[in-house]
């Protein structure tokens, strides 16, 4: 895997007042995103068969095996809904898995994916709820403890859950984690409010990477112990986050990947002034910087 660089930059870039901001910029990671660390660790620590492996994505997740798939010369089925970005089917082809697109949400995907599973015995790869899978996130902790050990607080976007939860397992009350989710796909908010895992809504500008209808069983323990609160934030936030990170920084977010800037922008999450605080940018699987 890619050890991906720290930026540490003006939090007044992001309207916030604080002793300093840390920016995990994990869009610099293989296929584009964080989720090639969960990929990896799937197909090299469990056994692929012969028919090898099928994964649903709402798009990064489906990008992420496919490239492992590609680099460790294993047969790939990716299955993703109507809503996932352009930019990332692309890449999953470019990666030469099969592909099926279709059905509105990744709920669908994750039934075709399932089917699949039954027919042919393919190995799946869950984008979230696989023990593989959180330890593979957990490793971006890890290198993040030792690019910037003096954080106090760690923002970080939650769709499934796997990203958060493999974080919030290494970091283990160590740094006050605090998950950033869509207003308009609250899976952890709700799953808290209910004392488990429950479906929430799925929809948003970041519905292809932060909306999969409910977060994952094992990640919701590890939430419940170490998550600190989760903060929700608009989709408005979230566009604007995106622009002021290409405009002040030249940093390229998808908008699920923008959601721990917007939660400093919008004001969700407004830390102490001697704070020190870390924002997880997931990816950058998207179309939005055309380049002339």
């Amino acid at each position: 895997m890619r050890v991906t660089p720290t930026a540490e930059v003006d939090p007044a870039d992001v309207g916030v007042a604080c002793r300093g901001l840390t920016l995990k910029l994990e869009q610099l990671q293989h296929a584009g995103s964080f989720k090639a660390r969960g990929a990896f660790a799937n197909l090299l620590l469990r056994a692929v068969p012969p028919a090898g492996v099928v994964a649903a994505s709402g798009g990064n997740h489906g990008v992420a095996v496919a490239y492992a798939a590609m680099r460790l010369g294993v047969r790939a089925k990716i299955f993703v809904p109507t809503i996932s970005s352009p930019a990332k089917i692309a890449r999953i082809r470019s990666y030469g898995a099969d592909l099926v697109v279709g059905g509105e949400r990744y709920a669908d995907a994750l039934a075709a994916s399932e089917a699949w599973v039954a027919r042919e015995g393919a190995m799946p790869v869950h984008a979230f709820d696989q023990l593989e899978t959180l330890l593979g996130q957990a490793t971006l902790g890890l290198e993040l403890a030792r690019q910037a050990p003096g954080l106090d607080t760690l923002l970080v976007p939650v769709g499934g859950g796997g990203l958060i939860g493999g974080i919030a397992a290494w970091y283990a009350g160590a740094v006050r984690v605090i998950g950033v989710e869509p207003a308009t796909a609250p899976t952890l908010s709700r799953a808290l409010e209910a004392g488990r895992p429950v479906d929430a809504e799925a929809g948003g500008i970041a519905a292809d990477s932060l909306a999969p209808r409910r977060v994952g069983e094992l990640m919701f323990p590890i939430a419940r112990a170490h998550v600190v609160r989760v903060v929700l934030v608009s989709d408005a936030a979230i566009a604007r986050a995106q622009q002021t990170l290409w405009d002040r920084m030249r940093i390229v977010a998808e908008p699920g990947a923008a959601a721990a800037c917007a939660a400093l922008l919008e004001g969700a999450y407004k830390p102490e002034a001697d704070e020190r605080v870390g924002a997880v940018i997931s990816g950058a699987n998207t179309t939005a910087v055309e380049f002339r």
